[in-house]
């Protein structure tokens, strides 16, 4: 056996230290060998977190987005969620595997003040090599907001989703809108209907559907905007006045701010003093050759009450300035889904503040807008047949800014 050996060349005892230190090399391998494998795992895992981490930002913005759209239709933060939860499931994100947090406005970073939807995304991660070292999750977090932002102001706004003829301008009315623009949201190929010889300048028309035109518009718009975001109701936010008791007396020629119980039928000369008004029982009328005056007030139509104003009546009623009810004139009750009211008088009458109808036809016939042409149209559907001024630049009389289109970007 050593003469074997030293034939290549190794002595009995190297041959045994080699084969001895060969066996360490093993043992040291075989110890070794969970730490190489985790090594090399965790190179894997990180791989696999920092893609998950990609998609997880991915299914965050694209439910800011989603919900910043259902912000712009007017719905109330369920709906927000709800919306958020559906975009983040058909992106792939399961409920059982993480959360979803919704703010708005958004918790914290630039835009806590705007009108913008925030999404924080949480979910734990499955570790797998490095499972070895430690059993602590893994946890991921992606943000996303998505601001809404308006690109116009409107002067009268149509917020029936599907209506033909929205909003419509008839007959041989000139109306001029400066500052403002038409919108509706109808998504109805004549959503916005110019027909006869009305001729209408305004910023822009603006639908969510289509734009029909019998003549050409004046407009600083290169053209109409059609297939738009709809908008907002600009006075979702807004109240419904209490009835009080005991009813009003509506025979005298100064009257007081409170319920008139069996509607208000005006004629003569009669003055409203400052405060909030609630129709109910019947209409609220404007006879022929009355003479009605007031300033900040502010009429509320209950129930299925309506208002019916005679082209002969001289009208002259401002809103509140400041307060709930500031810059809006005339409101409809929200649950009134058929009511049509007719807003007419004469060259001298003025309506300064908002027309809000939101769930009612408003027909707007007269030759008169407001003080500085500061009136607003806000109703389902509006027809408008009178030659009117209007201008948008109304804060100074506690009126609001009335948001046309809006878009949706993602800033954070």
């Amino acid at each position: 056996m050593e003469w074997g050996a030293h034939i290549f060349g190794w002595s009995g005892s190297s041959l045994r230290r080699r084969l001895g230190n060969n066996g360490n090399v093993a043992v040291v391998f075989a110890l070794s060998l969970p730490v190489i494998v985790g090594g090399a795992g965790f190179g894997v895992e990180t791989s696999y977190w920092y893609y998950s981490s990609l998609k997880l930002q991915a299914v965050a913005d694209a439910a800011a987005y989603a919900g910043a759209l259902e912000k712009v239709s007017g719905s109330d933060k369920s709906a927000i969620v709800s919306a958020v939860a559906l975009s983040a499931a058909s992106n792939g994100f399961a409920a059982s595997a993480g959360t979803i947090e919704v703010f708005t406005p958004p918790s914290s970073g630039p835009n806590v003040a705007q009108k913008a939807v925030e999404v924080i995304v949480h979910q734990t991660l499955d570790r797998f090599f490095t499972s070895i070292f430690t059993q602590n999750a893994v946890g991921a977090q992606a943000r996303a907001v998505a601001l809404i932002t308006d690109a116009s102001k409107a002067c009268a706004l149509s917020l029936n989703p599907s209506a033909p003829k929205a909003a419509l301008f008839s007959g041989s009315s000139i109306i001029e809108m400066t500052g403002c623009s038409v919108m509706s949201n109808s998504i109805a190929a004549d959503a916005i209907k110019l027909q006869g010889s009305a001729n209408l300048q305004a910023d822009c028309l603006i639908s969510a559907g289509g734009v029909s035109l019998n003549n050409p518009v004046t407009t600083v718009c290169a053209s109409p905007i059609t297939q738009a975001l709809p908008a907002g109701d600009p006075f979702a936010d807004l109240p419904t006045p209490p009835a009080t008791i005991p009813c009003q007396n509506s025979r005298l020629s100064t009257l007081s701010p409170g319920t008139y119980c069996s509607g208000l039928s005006l004629s003569g000369n009669v003055a409203l003093s400052p405060g909030v008004y609630v129709i109910q029982g019947g209409d609220f009328k404007a006879n022929s050759n009355a003479n009605i005056s007031g300033d900040g007030v502010i009429i509320y139509l209950a129930g299925s009450s309506g208002v019916s104003m005679n082209g002969n009546a001289t009208i002259k009623l401002s809103a509140p300035t400041s307060g709930t009810y500031s810059g809006v004139l005339f409101y409809g009750n929200k649950g009134n889904l058929t009511g049509s009211n007719t807003f007419n008088g004469t060259a001298d009458s003025l309506l300064t503040g908002a027309l809000y109808f939101p769930t009612q036809d408003v027909n707007y016939l007269g030759n008169f807008s407001g003080k500085g042409g500061c009136t607003q149209v806000v109703a389902s559907t509006l027809q408008w047949s009178g030659n009117t001024s209007i201008s948008q630049d109304c804060t100074s009389l506690g009126m609001r800014d009335i948001p046309a289109t809006q878009s949706v970007r993602l800033v954070e």
